[in-house]
């Protein structure tokens, strides 16, 4: 009914997600969102991009950042394509700029960022009070 309704009106919808900093909380996340955009009738061609790139920002928040982590996203279905923002908050920086976590290989670290840069059209970072904002945008051709 969600996605008949999105196809007739070209609603926008939008969905947050607190995602508690446990183990399996990130593939948890990924079927929960692949479920979502299932429901808003988002075009298949950026699904598996958008599952990647929820991945690749949840892992950095939970690497990188200080609980909690929060992930918002954003369906503006448009003529001919519709967007999709992944945005995911935190608390900040866990350690200073450029230090690694402990007992990480950097060989197998490091290309999160690279991944999201090829898949989106846009993304980039905002500082705020209270934690920082990743986000990209996918868009449907």
């Amino acid at each position: 009914m969600a996605a008949q309704l999105n196809t007739l009106f070209r609603e926008a919808f939008d969905e947050v997600c607190p995602v508690p900093p446990v183990a399996g909380a990130v593939p948890a996340v990924r079927r929960r969102v692949g479920r979502l955009l299932a429901d808003w009738d988002v075009c298949p061609r950026i699904v598996d991009d958008s599952l990647l790139v929820v991945s690749e920002l949840l892992t950095n928040a939970f690497v990188h950042a200080l609980p909690p982590a929060v992930l918002r996203l954003s369906w503006r279905p448009g003529d001919g394509a519709g967007t999709l923002r992944v945005e995911v908050t935190d608390a900040g920086p866990v350690r200073p700029a450029g230090a690694s976590p402990a007992g990480v290989d950097p060989d197998e670290h490091g290309r999160g960022e690279h991944i999201v840069r090829a898949l989106a059209v846009r993304h980039g970072i905002r500082v705020h009070d209270g934690g920082v904002t990743r986000w990209a945008d996918l868009v449907t051709a």
